[in-house]
């Protein structure tokens, strides 16, 4: 699968990419920008219930990575060269392995229920496969003739 299968079903696709892939013309009809804005809502729900002693802590910072993902994304998406896209992709990518790690740690913590950490978890590497191919799609682009840096 290429990131023609990373592009939702929405009918407004700008055309073919340098490979002859379908292109977004907005982030919003990534798969993996609508599958990571929707694990960072479920992050914020099943983070709702967390010790207000972490407020500041492991809520805060959890709930930053998994936003971090769907903004990286969407910034990445709205730049000017596939290099720059990718940049912002590895960033999106590191975010939500930060936010794998903080989901495992309030497992251990006790403050997510055994069922809301395998949700999350799917929720994760999905994403993450996403992404990965994406990236993939988008390295094996810029080392086409003509592509462009």
């Amino acid at each position: 699968m290429r990131s023609a299968a990373l592009v939702s079903n929405q009918p407004h696709l700008e055309g073919l990419n340098f490979s002859g892939e379908a292109v977004a013309r907005s982030y919003r009809e990534l798969l993996v920008w609508q599958k990571a804005k929707a694990l960072a809502v479920q992050t914020y729900r099943v983070t709702e219930q967390f010790p207000k002693n972490e407020t500041y802590g492991l809520t805060s910072q959890t709930r930053r990575a998994a936003v971090s993902v769907a903004s990286n994304i969407a910034e990445g998406q709205g730049r000017l060269t596939p290099g720059e896209f990718l940049h912002f992709l590895g960033q999106a990518r590191g975010s939500l392995l930060e936010l794998d790690t903080q989901v495992a740690i309030a497992l251990d913590l006790t403050y997510l229920k055994p069922d809301q950490y395998e949700i999350l978890d799917r929720e994760i590497y999905q994403v993450l496969g996403l992404l990965n191919r994406l990236i993939e799609s988008l390295r094996k682009g810029r080392s086409q003739p003509g592509s462009k840096p």
